[in-house]
């Protein structure tokens, strides 16, 4: 295999500091069972999903509230030693590992709903509390919490990368999703963003700007969020196609007459087949729309119809419903498990995750030949998408023993990014930069745009130490 030359831009500068003997005996006097510096649990903190192989983190502080966090950072800043939030370790992009060293400050202890406010359809929760653990708390007042990422991540982690997932085409990410925060300024402060309101022009923005900050700007420490009615009626299906090109046609031609689709998710037959393997399944192997409609009873089935009769344009088979409540679950779980499905396919093997979201009416262009490339290079891979709001992901699956391998997915993965940027898109839709897309992320905003979000971090974290390295090299 003749393996081209890897971007320099995404290689990660590893220059760990070693930690202050003084910091480390400050934080075991303030934390006491709560610190750990056991190589097991650096280890735990010092590895996400991501294939990047980091040294892990000095030691562990587990928060378990607000103060817990605001006396952590403000060690770490008095030492100017960075400090690295920590959810439940399900990044892509590498955003919790310590390439210059640090303290992982983990909140999963911090897990309990605050508030749930039905009247005003909010909840107000700490961050290590996952969407699953919420969804299961608002079950009794006939709510929901809409977005999900696949993976049952805490919600302070989906606030941090601005997480969306399958339920985003209807019901949006969370940027729009966030509402207030509690936040632990780089200094130790802890302040207040936003309110209950729906919305407010009350001076900067400052909600949305951590909003996917990455653990960059400052801690989350509690989360207000939108909640929805459950819906009076859903329904889920699949559908089959000749070619790829036949199901991304159809998604465009969805989004584009308006259909308020809740879900509309992508897998190519090479996908479909991984996932039969791994959740035990016997669905179609050929390019499929998983989707899923909610609403009433007459606009359920006004939807569906609307949207048969565009499959059908495109040579879509008769829809397969997932008629109970048990369907759907072991359908969509199988759907999320997409990823540990390719994983599991190739022993030993490591992924090289990516994503990319475009303007819909360009997302065949983007997707085909991201999809081309991979088969004609031969590296197996897995492929799902988002593609309701254009955004889709691919997993090369690499030997990690063999750098030519390595080399030849971060060259697909440059050429799928660069692609997604000439046609009006963006390097992540909801991964987040971390340490993966750096170089990507110059390229879309420009010098300019870098320049303004390097003064940003300067004003917010002067000393650096807020997970730093992360979204651009410090």
């Amino acid at each position: 295999m003749n393996a081209p030359a890897m971007p320099p831009d995404l290689l990660p500068a590893v220059t760990q500091r070693p930690a202050p003997t003084a910091l480390l005996q400050a934080l075991q006097e303030r934390f006491a069972s709560q610190f750990s510096a056991a190589q097991a649990v650096r280890e735990q903190h010092g590895r996400d999903e991501s294939a990047f192989d980091i040294p892990p983190p000095a030691a562990v502080v587990f928060a378990e509230n607000t103060q817990d966090i605001a006396d952590c950072v403000a060690l770490c800043a008095q030492h100017r030693y960075p400090v690295i939030p920590f959810g439940v370790g399900s990044s892509l992009e590498g955003h919790l590992l310590a390439i210059e060293g640090g303290i992982s400050l983990d909140v999963s202890r911090m897990n309990a709903v605050l508030a749930i406010h039905p009247e005003d359809l909010t909840a107000t929760v700490q961050p290590g509390v996952t969407r699953t653990q919420l969804n299961a708390a608002l079950k009794d007042h006939g709510l929901f919490f809409p977005i999900d990422p696949g993976a049952d991540a805490s919600i302070g982690g989906m606030s941090a990368t601005r997480a969306s997932g399958t339920n985003a085409v209807r019901y949006g990410t969370m940027r729009e999703n966030v509402l207030a925060l509690e936040v632990v300024t780089a200094a130790g402060e802890v302040i207040r963003t936003g309110t209950r309101a729906k919305k407010s022009s009350a001076g900067y923005d400052l909600t949305r700007l951590l909003v996917g900050s990455e653990g960059t700007l400052g801690v989350m420490s509690e989360i207000t969020v939108k909640l929805y009615p459950l819906p009076e009626s859903v329904m889920a299906a699949t559908c089959c196609f000749p070619t790829l090109a036949d199901a991304v046609n159809t998604t465009i031609q969805i989004i584009q007459l308006g259909v308020p689709i809740a879900r509309c998710e992508l897998l190519d037959a090479t996908t479909v087949r991984l996932v039969n393997q791994h959740s035990k399944l016997s669905l179609p192997e050929s390019a499929m729309l998983l989707m899923e409609f909610h609403g009433s009873p007459a606009g359920v089935q006004e939807q569906v119809e609307t949207v048969q009769a565009i499959a059908q344009e495109f040579g879509g088979a008769e829809f397969a419903w997932a008629a109970t409540p048990e369907e759907r679950t072991r359908l969509w779980t199988a759907r999320h498990n997409a990823y540990f499905a390719g994983v599991q396919s190739v022993p030993g093997c490591k992924a090289i995750t990516t994503d990319a979201c475009v303007p819909i009416s360009r997302l065949a262009d983007a997707l085909l030949a991201s999809v081309d490339e991979a088969i004609a290079a031969g590296l197996p891979y897995f492929l799902v998408g988002h593609v309701g709001d254009g955004n889709f992901h691919m997993g090369y699956l690499i030997d990690p023993t063999q750098p030519a391998q390595r080399a030849l997915a971060e060259q697909l993965n440059h050429q799928l990014v660069s692609r997604a940027l000439a046609l009006g898109g963006t390097c992540t839709g909801e991964h987040g930069v971390g340490l993966h897309k750096q170089g990507f992320l110059l390229a879309e905003t420009g010098t300019g745009a870098v320049a303004m979000m390097r003064a940003v971090k300067q004003a917010l974290d002067p000393l650096g130490i807020l997970n730093p390295g992360k979204i651009f090299s410090t």
